[in-house]
């Protein structure tokens, strides 16, 4: 496989640091550039981020003396790069121009970030379920006027740890989706020690969360059309979405309705058996099982669960026959992990394999 250079743009954040984990022992990838804003600018990466490493293992000794490059400084950073990951802090409109800026610069951009997830040409893609949304990347570099550069955004964290799950029920006719979701601080980019509120508390709103986990699902399953993506318009989601205090994991309770009847044992077995794009190509951060499935009732748990294949597999229990709706479970995944950083590299590493990155 070809190998690429990589950066970081929002290098020093807690998705950032994740990014720099994941990718320094990367087969496929090589960071050869670090962005971050201005303040962090021009100093080593180790001064960038000291006393602001979140991560449990250490610095990696490659990024060490890195030099952290100003965001803004795109002809800086794409002339060290063949794409870069983003996920900087800053008001939407303005991630929406840096990144289109990237792109217009002939960088693809796997952004980690929300602000492109509903741009109708830009393709939202986990890639065990709708890998074949790829195929709009043609469309959006007509409409930016680039031959290589283009946007790819990774879904909301939350939604990771239910829609996996229910994905492989959808030939079933899913009518009605109900979704609470229950999330760790660090999907705040927070720790225990940055938010001591959080401990022994709930906070029974997140900003924002409850309308991406109503709208962004429908993206995923949805169709493209000619020069953009349509939402599916045949299943309603309905979610609340709570902080809980958790470091990493998130939980869902799940309530879900189907056109057709089918029985307990022929979900788990289509949840368990199911395989996508990513197992297809072998891809170095898929797992080699996408969804497990557990019997006993106090299963799954965040922390025997959240790390499972390297924190990107989707756990799921206690499936049973619902009252009101026809069944509901509980879902589980690592927020950071296969709902950030490590499903952005996962599409990346999709994306390369499939020849759009080139």
């Amino acid at each position: 496989m070809k190998k690429y250079n990589v950066g970081i743009i929002g290098s020093t954040g807690m998705v950032g640091q994740r990014f720099i984990t994941l990718l320094s022992n990367h087969p496929w990838f090589t960071i050869t550039a670090l962005a971050a804003s201005g303040r962090s600018a021009g100093k080593k990466y180790s001064e960038a981020v000291a006393g602001r490493w979140k991560m449990n293992s250490d610095i990696p000794e490659n990024v060490l003396d890195m030099i952290v490059l100003d965001a803004n400084d795109i002809e800086g950073v794409t002339s060290k790069v063949d794409f870069v990951f983003c996920a900087v802090d800053m008001p939407k409109d303005q991630i929406r121009a840096l990144e289109e800026a990237y792109a217009k610069a002939e960088c693809p951009v796997i952004s980690n970030n929300s602000a492109h997830r509903m741009t109708p040409d830009v393709p939202m893609i986990v890639p065990e379920i709708n890998a074949d949304h790829a195929q709009i990347i043609p469309a959006q570099r007509e409409r930016l006027g680039t031959k290589k550069g283009f946007i790819a955004v990774k879904s909301n964290c939350s939604l990771q740890s239910y829609v996996p799950a229910i994905h492989p029920l959808l030939d079933l006719g899913v009518t009605k989706i109900l979704a609470c979701t229950y999330q760790a601080i660090s999907g705040a980019g927070k720790t225990f020690e940055t938010w001591p509120e959080m401990v022994d508390n709930i906070i029974p709103y997140i900003g924002g969360e409850e309308e991406k986990s109503e709208k962004e699902p429908l993206k995923i399953w949805g169709k493209i059309d000619g020069n953009k993506i349509v939402d599916a318009d045949d299943i309603m989601i309905t979610s609340q979405c709570i902080r809980v205090p958790v470091t990493d994991g998130h939980t869902a309770a799940v309530f879900v309705s189907f056109k057709e009847k089918v029985s307990i044992d022929d979900l788990k077995a289509r949840m368990v058996n199911y395989k996508g794009r990513a197992q297809e190509l072998n891809l170095p951060s898929a797992p080699k099982q996408f969804v497990y499935y557990f019997e006993e009732n106090d299963r799954p748990q965040i922390k025997s669960e959240r790390n499972l294949e390297n924190g990107m597999a989707i756990s799921v229990g206690r499936l049973r026959e619902d009252t009101q709706y026809d069944v509901k479970f509980i879902c589980m995944s690592h927020n950071t992990l296969r709902g950030a950083a490590g499903g952005a590299v996962l599409m990346a590493e999709l994306l390369c394999a499939e020849g759009y990155i080139d």
